[in-house]
């Protein structure tokens, strides 16, 4: 049951903070920030944000600045879910490199 729970609420800020991140990278041309993943811990304090960031080149530029607007971020999901949820978690942003590690190993089975 309560696990259920969680799911929907890991689902539902995925989606919130994707369409936050869209919002906030459409002024910066050839930048792309996605919400991989989002996990929620079981008394809903702390969300883990993964964030897949292209081009990767650009990745730890860009996460440091979304760290260091961490308050801004949770204020708008919390203005975006305020009716869904009681206690917006506090937000922690980490770069998901799942697919660059899949391109390099692509690449080093072609070799």
């Amino acid at each position: 049951m309560e696990n259920t729970r969680l799911n929907k609420i890991d689902r539902l800020l995925q989606k919130e903070l994707g369409d936050i991140f869209q919002k906030q990278t459409q002024a910066m041309h050839g930048v792309l920030v996605s919400v991989t993943a989002v996990r929620v811990s079981p008394d809903l304090s702390v969300a883990k944000a993964y964030l897949s960031i292209f081009p990767s080149d650009k990745a730890d530029e860009l996460i440091k600045a979304i760290r260091a607007n961490t308050k801004s971020i949770r204020y708008d999901l919390g203005q975006r879910v305020r009716l869904q949820l009681r206690k917006i978690p506090d937000l922690t942003f980490f770069i998901d490199d799942s697919l660059d590690y899949i391109e390099n190993i692509d690449k080093l089975l072609k070799q």
